[in-house]
């Protein structure tokens, strides 16, 4: 029985109690079922952004339904063990495409909009719990959606999907317009085990494998092009192993999988799990602050020589150059106060820069009203302008923004913009930032930025 499994049969329910967590021994059923009405009710009750209808998949539910997409005709495919490419081994899917789909299988290809909005793709990373927590982080994801797929049985579910020859897999809809398939394959490999072909962590087995899906040779040609870079980097100790498949016929899995790191009580046994795993550990080792969707030698398409030099002055001096508020913030990790600081409602074109380095951070292009009182971005002015950093000061795990450079708490990012911006909130503090405007730039040494304008 692989870890997770563990935790569910046995009903590990996991408390706050004065500041404590308290685990305990009980019914799974009656934890999820209340966990599911508390966390609906917030989603209810939510504040900024309570005109956004959460996405909520049932087994029973075609995920091409939920999105506003149009079902395609699925198979299900037989694989075959194929070649070894650069080191690596490859499971490739050999079959033809039936229109055999199952009620709830979700479509083989995004049905995107006229305007491109939309795409969507299908990856295997070990628990999905994990793997759609953390793609629900990457700016540019709609959505991720748990399930199970590459199986010979139909209508999976958690109790059977192994025997049946199932992995455990999320199926990603993103805009292709904010973040790229490459990206999110690197992503994706950055946040599991690419190197454990027979599990991931502490859970074992083929349904906890590691696998990215293809629908074309184009795609599939990314997917190796991507394991061949990060070999090449020798990031890990050994060649990745992930299997390399065929786009199979995908499962929608049971609700309480859905989201599950956001429920109220789920939330608590999730991060309980996930820190038991060490997959967080796993990953900070290899990869450090650079888990975002580049590698090393693509992260930024500017010159940033100039900033990467900088050194930080002594706390004396930082009390001095900073006001109190600016001091608090960068420095001690605080927080101003919403609608009372200089750019939540800046819309002038220009570039916002670390206040104390200098260094770009982000550019009016990506700024919207959130509606919270702190300036918001649906991205950095390159992904690399910034790191996250886990953060848990209100208990719930959160992701705090960071400068790359000057290393100045900057904020929080979280998972609740529209859909249409990429759903993704760069929720920033103003003291953090100063504001460059476009006429200036030039003169203040970004005039490489005024291409974004």
């Amino acid at each position: 029985m692989g870890m997770k499994k563990w935790l569910i049969a046995f009903g590990v329910g996991i408390f706050v109690i004065g500041g404590a967590l308290v685990y305990s021994f009980g019914s799974p059923s009656d934890a999820e079922q209340l966990s599911q009405e508390i966390e609906q009710q917030l989603r209810e009750d939510s504040g900024a952004f309570e005109n956004i209808e959460p996405l909520n998949v049932s087994p029973s539910m075609e995920v091409s339904t939920a999105l506003s997409a149009t079902t395609t005709p699925t198979s299900t495919p037989t694989a075959t063990v194929g070649s070894v490419d650069n080191g690596t081994a490859v499971a490739e899917t050999e079959s033809a495409m039936v229109s055999t789909a199952p009620e709830n299988a979700a479509p083989p290809k995004a049905q995107v909009p006229d305007d491109g909005a939309r795409a969507a793709t299908l990856v295997a990373g070990g628990c999905f719990w994990c793997v759609e927590a953390d793609l629900e982080k990457l700016p540019g994801v709609l959505t991720a959606v748990s399930g199970y797929a590459g199986g010979e049985t139909e209508s999976p579910t958690y109790k059977d999907y192994d025997d049946g020859g199932h992995r455990e897999v999320v199926y990603v809809v993103y805009n292709p317009s904010v973040v790229s398939f490459r990206e999110i394959i690197i992503y994706t490999i950055k946040h599991m085990d690419p190197t454990d072909g027979d599990g991931s962590f502490g859970d074992r087995g083929y349904g906890y494998s590691p696998a990215l899906y293809y629908r074309n040779s184009e795609e599939r040609a990314v997917i190796h092009d991507v394991i061949a870079d990060i070999n090449a980097l020798g990031v890990y100790e050994k060649p990745l192993a992930v299997a390399v498949e065929e786009y199979p016929t995908f499962w929608t899995a049971e609700d309480y999988h859905q989201n599950y790191y956001k429920g109220t009580l789920s939330a608590l046994k999730y991060q309980y799990y996930r820190n038991a795993s060490g997959r967080d550990d796993f990953i900070d080792k290899h990869w450090g602050d650079d888990t975002g969707p580049t590698l090393p030698t693509e992260e930024s398409p500017y010159d940033v020589r100039s900033w990467q030099e900088f050194e930080k002055p002594a706390d004396e001096a930082l009390q001095t150059m900073l006001t109190p508020m600016q001091y608090k913030v960068t420095q001690k990790n605080g927080t101003e106060p919403s609608f009372n600081n200089v750019y939540w409602d800046n819309h002038a074109e220009g570039i916002y820069v670390d206040i104390v380095s200098g260094e770009p951070l982000f550019s009016s292009t990506d700024k919207f009203d959130s509606g919270t009182g702190w300036p918001s971005f649906t991205k950095p002015i390159y992904p690399a302008a910034v790191t996250e950093h886990d953060d848990y000061k209100l208990v719930l795990k959160r992701t705090e923004i960071r400068s790359a450079f000057a290393d100045s708490h900057l904020g929080h990012v979280f998972n609740d913009a529209p859909p249409e911006l990429g759903g993704i909130r760069y929720c920033m503090n103003s003291a953090s930032l100063r504001f460059v405007p476009k006429e200036e730039m030039a003169d203040e040494g970004y005039e490489q930025f005024l291409s974004l304008f």
